[in-house]
């Protein structure tokens, strides 16, 4: 039995799954607010509760937003910001006396939809968590590509391609510069998209559904936003060539990206022909938990 825990910035969720990726239990508990202490605590007792109630002990794979540093050993770039300079990995380990494994939670996205998801099929997968940020992992035979500086995936903080003169210099971006692709593509930048056209405020998507009940505004506003995650994801293409390329998250649910993707991607890649696949995630909302439980092979 696997344990896999996603930890996130409302809730913490935990499953356990068999080897062949039946789910035998799943819990969910709201995050505790900027609580470090307690969230340690929340972790450790959803993992107890599997156990107990199934009366077996698995391995526990944890799927955190950020990245370990290979410098100190403590979480970075996690804008959950209480946990940075964190050892969550050891401080899970030590309370549940065991080793765990633990991964940037869009990596956990990627490698749950390349074991048993929608691109179960490729050897070579990019995983697009399409939200309040913008994430990607990059799975390889079924193992996470995390780089030499545990940054392999970070699509979102290079700059958007291809910019047009009214996107320079661009938005502010959290990590400190301008026009990062985060900034042009996530679910927020969608919702300033629509309020700078029509001076009214709609969420990702009240704006998504507005286009589909006939809203002009918000049909451009999703043109726009198709063309910019184009303009992305063909660099990505550029580099990486995947098989497929898997999306998740609240903005993945747009129907209209699965149609107009492909072809719009075909224009910016540096090929004569454009056959990576456009995938909606199988497993949805539960992808990076099922992936922080594959961050333990079945050989294990």
């Amino acid at each position: 039995m696997r344990i896999g825990v996603d930890l996130g910035g409302t809730k913490i969720e935990a499953i356990a799954i068999d080897d062949d990726g039946t789910t035998l239990l799943r819990r969910r508990v709201p995050t505790p607010v900027s609580d470090y202490p307690a969230t340690l605590v929340a972790i450790c007792d959803l993992v107890r509760d599997l156990e107990g109630s199934l009366s077996r002990e698995g391995s526990v794979g944890l799927g955190s937003p950020g990245s370990l540093s290979l410098k100190t050993g403590r979480l970075k770039n996690a804008n959950s910001t209480v946990l940075n300079g964190k050892a969550l990995d050891c401080d899970i380990s030590a309370r549940l006396d065991r080793p765990i494994r633990l991964e940037n939670d869009a990596n956990c996205f990627a490698l749950s939809e390349a074991v048993d998801g929608a691109a179960r099929h490729c050897e070579v997968v990019f995983g697009v968590i399409l939200g309040t940020g913008v994430g990607g992992g990059l799975v390889i035979r079924r193992q996470v590509l995390t780089g030499r500086n545990r940054i392999a995936g970070e699509w979102g903080h290079n700059p958007l391609p291809w910019p047009r003169d009214d996107e320079r210099p661009g938005p502010r971006c959290y990590c400190g510069n301008y026009g990062c692709i985060e900034t042009f593509i996530s679910g927020p930048a969608l919702a300033r998209q629509y309020e700078l056209l029509t001076r009214q405020r709609l969420t990702a998507r009240q704006v998504s559904e507005a286009a589909q009940e006939g809203d002009a505004a918000a049909a451009e506003c999703l043109s726009i936003y198709e063309d910019r995650l184009s303009r992305s994801l063909a660099s990505v293409v550029n580099v990486v060539d995947p098989d497929a390329i898997v999306l998740g998250g609240g903005l993945s649910n747009i129907k209209r990206l699965y149609v107009g993707l492909q072809p719009s991607i075909k224009r910016f890649v540096f090929t004569d022909s454009f056959s990576t696949e456009i995938l909606q995630a199988a497993h949805g909302d539960s992808s990076g938990v099922r992936g922080a439980a594959w961050l333990w092979p079945v050989s294990s």
